[in-house]
C-alpha cells in the first residue's frame, strides 16, 4: 500500500508563491505522480502530473505559473506555484498511479491519495 503525505500549504497574497511537497512510501512502484485540487462546492480538478520518464502535464489555468518536479532520492514530488491567484485557492491533493494505463487528468485513474493541504490566496 502506497502512502502519500503532502505539506507546504498555507495562506498567501495574490502574486505570491508556495511550494507543495508530496513524500511517497513507494516511489519506484508508481508510474505517475499527480496533483489535484478541489474548492468547496466544486469537483476535484487536475493540476499537473509527472510520469516515470519525466513527462509533465498541466491544466491550462496554471500554465507558465506552476511547475511539477520530483527528486528520486527523497521519493518526493513538488509543485512550485508562482503568481498565485485567488481562484487557485483549494485543497491540494497529491496522487499516485501505479500502472501505465490511465489518463493524467482523471482522478479515478489514480490508486492512492494524500490527505490534502490547504492553499488560500487572497
Amino acid at each position: 500500500h502506497v502512502q502519500l503525505v503532502e505539506s507546504g500549504g498555507g495562506s498567501v497574497q495574490a502574486g505570491g508563491s508556495l511550494r507543495l511537497s508530496c513524500v511517497t512510501s513507494d516511489y519506484t512502484g508508481t508510474y505517475c505522480l499527480g496533483w489535484f485540487r478541489q474548492a468547496p462546492g466544486k469537483e476535484r480538478e487536475p493540476v499537473a502530473s509527472i510520469d516515470a520518464y519525466g513527462t509533465t502535464h498541466y491544466t491550462d489555468s496554471v500554465n507558465d505559473r506552476f511547475t511539477i518536479s520530483k527528486e528520486h532520492e527523497k521519493k518526493t514530488s513538488y509543485l512550485q506555484m508562482n503568481k498565485l491567484k485567488p481562484e487557485d485557492s483549494a485543497m491540494y491533493y497529491c496522487a499516485a498511479r501505479v500502472y501505465h494505463h490511465g489518463s493524467w487528468d482523471v482522478a479515478s485513474d489514480y490508486d492512492y491519495w494524500g490527505q490534502g493541504t490547504q492553499v488560500t490566496v487572497s
